[in-house]
């Protein structure tokens, strides 16, 4: 036997890690997402009927994705073939299209195609899958942990019933641990291993809703302990250690963590945007990314309502930038906090935007020929700079229309009632009245 491989089945099972061997061999044995695939609903009833469409199951890590694909592998009459994005390319998709066309042609059977990881296709290689999922070539069922609709091209994902799974709550793995803990055929009940379920509970939160991760250590805790012992919390840390957090800077679950900090820090709430910061740094992000976000922040919501929280959040992005982390949290933190306790206004960005919208409509607007560039000779002569009012001279501000002819009755800036903006913006109410009046 030259190899694991060579040994019989039951053999290399024996070998194989406590999550693969534990995992549902039908569709009563799968925890956790019952939204997707529980009893009634269209997934469990065309899996039950054979009668599968070309699907997407959509989640984060150790949710269930491949479990699903392998339930479907042992209940359909297809065949059923698995493919890995990394491993496989257009070569692989052709083989398994005349494998399909085989079947088909000989058998009458239809093909599932499982291809894990599948945004790790390229566009050309996810082209070629099209139109053999159009036509019915075969079934395809892809896994992804990224999120689909910036991964997967839009005709293939078109064509795609999307699953989406959720990250298995607390309640769901230790359900699976347990099973894990006393199933004396695939898991560790012949070792007569016990556990309560404040220690399984705290697996489950190491795990951050991965199953696979949450089985691993209980497996790995497990052979800490002698036969017929109790695995305790001690020997969970021991095997553990720190626990690291759930951040990937290139992913999708980066920019829910990034969206909840600036939304938190728009709401007013300090603790929870202290939090998402706190799990930022704990990912490895740098004190540059963050500092732009509360920044921009700054800028964006709280506004004129309390100016200075920009030059707060600038001066703590120089401090970050120079000291660095671990002690660059603290001037971050202090900014954070600034920008929850200010008041808000999002007139700013609302006035761009708006401004933005019109520029946008046309090629060319005029401009005012006394607004006009005047500083070289023969400007005169153009007209141009003729009959400007110089604001200094009437003490600072004069009624002079500076809004081309055709947009001059726009207005972009509304300004909110809001800390300081609401002082700011009391003399430009004033003047923009009484300009109001005399056009009338």
């Amino acid at each position: 036997m030259d190899s694991l491989f060579d040994a019989p089945q039951a053999e290399r099972r024996q070998f194989a890690p406590l999550a693969d061997r534990m995992r549902p061999r039908d569709l009563s044995e799968i925890c956790g997402q019952e939204a997707a695939v529980g009893k009634g609903t269209f997934l469990y009833q065309m899996i039950e009927r054979d009668t599968l469409p070309s699907l997407l199951l959509f989640g984060p890590p150790g949710c269930g994705k491949t479990t699903i694909a392998s339930v479907v592998a042992q209940m359909t009459k297809s065949r059923f073939i698995k493919m890995n994005a990394t491993a496989g390319g257009i070569k692989e998709v052709r083989d398994v299209v005349e494998k399909a066309k085989e079947e088909m042609n000989y058998y009458g059977r239809r093909t599932i195609v499982f291809i894990d990881e599948i945004h790790r296709f390229n566009k050309g290689q996810q082209d070629v899958l099209l139109p053999y999922v159009e036509d019915g070539t075969f079934v395809l069922i892809g896994a992804t942990t990224e999120n689909p609709y910036f991964e997967i091209n839009g005709p293939l994902l078109s064509r795609l019933r999307l699953i989406r799974l959720a990250p298995l709550d607390e309640t769901a793995l230790v359900a699976i641990l347990k099973r894990a803990l006393t199933d004396r055929e695939r898991g560790l009940g012949q070792y007569g291993c016990r556990a309560d379920d404040q220690v399984l509970s705290e697996i489950g939160q190491f795990a951050g809703g991965d199953a696979r991760m949450a089985l691993n250590l209980l497996e790995q805790t497990a052979a800490m302990v002698p036969m017929g012992g109790t695995i305790t919390e001690e020997a969970l840390r021991r095997v553990a250690g720190e626990h690291l957090s759930l951040y990937d800077k290139s992913g999708d679950y980066h920019y829910d963590i990034v969206s909840a900090f600036i939304k938190s820090m728009r709401g007013s709430d300090p603790d929870a945007a202290l939090h998402y910061m706190a799990r930022m740094i704990a990912g490895g992000e740098k004190p540059s990314f963050i500092s732009r976000r509360i920044m921009i922040c700054a800028a964006e919501d709280v506004g004129l309502a309390d100016p200075q929280a920009l030059q707060v959040a600038v001066a703590a992005a120089q401090a970050a930038e120079m000291v660095g982390f671990p002690e660059g949290r603290i001037p971050l933190a202090e900014a954070v906090v600034y920008i929850c306790l200010a008041p808000k206004s999002n007139s700013a960005i609302n006035g761009i935007d708006a401004a933005s919208a019109e520029v946008r409509r046309r090629n060319s607007w005029s401009i005012p020929q006394y607004l006009k560039d005047a500083h070289y000779s023969g400007a005169a002569k153009l007209g141009q700079g003729i009959g400007y009012k110089y604001p200094h001279d009437y003490g600072g501000w004069v009624e002079q229309q500076y809004l081309p002819d055709e947009l001059k009755d726009a207005v972009y800036y509304k300004p909110v009632e809001n800390g300081k903006e609401k002082e700011l913006s009391r003399q430009w109410k004033i003047r923009r009245h009484r300009d109001e009046e005399d056009r009338e």
